[in-house]
């Protein structure tokens, strides 16, 4: 299968956060398991750099806009190797390329039609940086994301006729039930398309702003940034004539927040309607995370930075906390004590204790080499199967894109292995000269179990898995399907001991 997978395009009128560091993180593991799992693999991420907001955000910082839209770029690609995200493209919308195309995009979409010239008066959320309805507004008339009164704004611009998509998008949206995901998502979308859809104001004059991309057939305005935005999906990959574009936009999958629903879920398919493409495969929503218990927020001063959190618990323990700890789709807490506990108690306690009993003592009954196997006891083998089960549950649960039931389902063979130590004691088997054989199927089983979890936590902690990869010793290209079968680890390979994968953090520390 053909997989494109995409994050929004972060807005660069402030440094990368938690929010940013939680979807990057998600995508990455989403490519690392689908090429683990055999896919072909495209992941792109970028930033969005146009906009009211961004000239807001530059005055404030007594900077040159351009200037100050490289500098914020530029931490966020800095950001993502602290993580072990590696995307296969960072796109920027400033990049000629982009312009170029989305200039050739809008003058297609006004010679068929789909854009005229209008007086219009609405609500502006300058937040938002877009007209808003009534039915959005909250009870006192407030913005529902910024809790602002928007402001009464009349003035020309040009329109998308979005209206005249919206039946065809209802039909693709009740066609496809996967098409927005979570289903809670795919009903939000639904219920605000049961009203007459309006149509979209896509540019700006440039008498109030004049940093974005000029209209190719109007100088006087510039493109509304989310049109220029939305459209980073298609330029990255080469639209119209690169040679990949097709391939790759045959299986696009769009990761978001929740909060940009509306733009993915109805502005962005009615425009690659209107363009004759062919709508994404899949979006997929999660919720946010609060801090504390609290909505993060500037002004409360509670926004955590991904570098401050990896120099802290490390980029394992934080990717692992981030998946394991957020239902995808739903809200969720983030705070120093709870990725303290993850680590101590499922990193350090469970996993870290299991590989490194396991390898302490094949290095000191087996000489530090994968030992032969006598026949499995029923013990051996339900052990052997829950591994078995665990992989193809933990492929299914990768899918459906949930991360938190696909690490308990790890979990959970990492608690029966500990167990399997302790009622089988290798170290009194060592005693006895006639349990050699009983011995050896004991380690050569807690071997196998710890291939079975180092394959499975590759996607979601590299670093870690490549050093217990590089124990057993595995060949980390191995694909999930060259591991889902029992005695994989030939006999006589050496292992290796290595470092402690996850040593205990003091509070404080």
């Amino acid at each position: 299968m053909t997989l494109y997978i995409s994050t929004p395009i972060f807005y660069v009128n402030a440094q990368p956060h938690l929010g940013h560091a939680y979807t990057a993180v998600v995508a990455d593991t989403i490519c690392r398991f689908a090429r683990l799992d055999g896919d072909q693999v495209f992941f792109q991420t970028g930033t969005d750099e146009h906009g009211d907001k961004i000239v807001q955000a530059a005055q404030a910082a007594g900077v040159e806009v351009g200037d100050y839209v490289a500098q914020i770029s530029a931490m966020f690609r800095e950001t993502w190797p602290l993580l072990e995200v590696a995307p296969d493209n960072f796109i920027r919308t400033t990049d000629p390329a982009h312009m170029a195309t989305v200039q050739a995009i809008l003058q297609r979409v006004y010679d068929n039609g789909d854009i005229y010239f209008s007086d219009y008066s609405g609500l502006y959320c300058k937040g938002c940086e877009r007209f808003l309805t009534e039915k959005e507004l909250t009870e006192g008339g407030l913005c529902p994301d910024h809790l602002t009164p928007p402001e009464a704004v009349t003035e020309q611009n040009y329109f998308f006729k979005m209206s005249r998509y919206q039946q065809w998008l209802i039909d693709h949206i009740q066609a496809n039930p996967d098409f927005i995901q979570p289903e809670r998502y795919r009903n939000e979308v639904l219920s605000f398309l049961s009203e007459p859809l309006e149509d979209l104001c896509i540019s700006r004059p440039v008498s109030r702003l004049s940093w974005g991309i000029p209209l190719p057939f109007d100088q006087r305005f510039v493109t509304y940034v989310w049109f220029d935005a939305l459209i980073n999906y298609i330029s990255g990959i080469g639209y119209p004539d690169g040679p990949d574009f097709g391939r790759w936009w045959a299986g696009a999958e769009h990761l978001i927040a929740k909060d940009i629903l509306k733009p993915h879920a109805i502005f962005w398919p009615t425009m690659l309607k209107a363009m004759g493409l062919p709508p994404y495969r899949r979006l997929h929503v999660h919720g946010y995370w609060n801090i504390n218990e609290t909505k993060m927020s500037k002004s409360i001063g509670n926004v955590v930075r991904p570098g401050e959190m990896v120099a802290e618990f490390g980029a394992d323990t934080v990717r692992y906390f981030l998946l394991r700890e957020m239902s995808f789709g739903l809200d969720s807490s983030y705070s120093p004590e709870a990725v303290l506990a993850r680590r101590n108690s499922d990193l350090a306690n469970d996993l870290g204790n299991l590989f490194s009993r396991s390898l302490t003592m094949v290095k000191n009954f087996a000489a530090a080499q994968v030992p032969t196997p006598g026949p499995l006891s029923a013990e051996d083998q339900e052990l052997a199967d829950a591994c078995l089960k665990m992989l193809a549950d933990y492929r299914d649960k990768m899918r459906e894109m949930a991360f938190r039931q696909a690490l308990e389902r790890v979990w959970e063979v990492i608690g029966r292995a500990n167990r399997y130590i302790v009622t089988n004691a290798p170290w009194e088997l060592a005693k006895d000269p006639a349990q050699a054989e009983r011995l050896r199927t004991v380690l050569h089983t807690l071997l196998e179990t710890l291939r079975c979890l180092t394959c499975a936590l590759q996607p979601i902690m590299p670093g870690a898995a490549a050093k217990m990869a590089a124990a057993l010793p595995l060949d980390p290209a191995a694909g999930l399907a060259a591991h889902q079968a029992w005695g994989v680890l030939p006999p006589g390979a050496p292992v290796n001991l290595g470092e402690n994968l996850f040593p205990r953090i003091k509070k404080g520390q």
